[in-house]
């Protein structure tokens, strides 16, 4: 039931392939090489296709930067969340400059996952739930309050179904992951 926190900063940015830009992976869950959900902060500095991922739902927010035009429309630092089929592998334009992005990753079939603002509180009750904060602020469960770096992700795994909150400003947003009901 405890959280684990981790900063952006404290990643060490992988290149792309193509050279369009770098990813810092925050988390693989359940594991790295087989994962059911991957979090990261990713740096586009070209525009590109982004990469293909057969059967997995993608989230996607600008954190930092111009923005970014897809085939589904322009994204400002601000905007809501995109959310859209991985495989679509959607043609990127940079509006001004590099970006610094959000990237959620879930595979489809692997259980089920919902986003939602930070700026509700949220009451977990699902097998893990996670908190990303664009700027940072103070994540508050059951009493505890932890402080989250700019760029950070907060993730626990059979969280206390005691309420969560979060103080801070810009950017943020909770997940949830839950197994598929059988």
């Amino acid at each position: 039931m405890s959280w684990s926190i981790i900063s952006a900063a404290e990643v060490a940015p992988q290149a792309w392939r193509n050279g369009g830009g770098q990813t810092r992976e925050l988390l693989a869950w359940p594991h790295s090489t087989d994962w059911a959900l991957r979090i990261s902060v990713a740096d586009i500095e070209a525009d590109g296709p982004f990469s293909k991922f057969e059967g997995v739902d993608r989230w996607f927010a600008v954190l930092q930067g111009e923005g970014v035009r897809l085939d589904q429309g322009e994204l400002r630092v601000g905007d809501d969340l995109l959310n859209f089929d991985g495989a679509l592998a959607p043609d990127c334009a940079l509006l001004g400059g590099i970006t610094r992005d959000f990237n959620l990753m879930h595979r489809r079939g692997r259980g089920r996952m919902q986003v939602q603002a930070a700026a509700q509180g949220w009451l977990p009750q699902s097998r893990w739930v996670g908190l990303f904060s664009a700027e940072g602020g103070q994540l508050l469960h059951g009493g505890r309050a932890m402080a989250l770096k700019p760029m950070s992700l907060a993730w626990c795994e059979n969280p206390s179904a005691q309420a969560c909150s979060f103080e801070g400003q810009g950017p943020a947003w909770w997940m949830s992951w839950q197994e598929e009901a059988l």
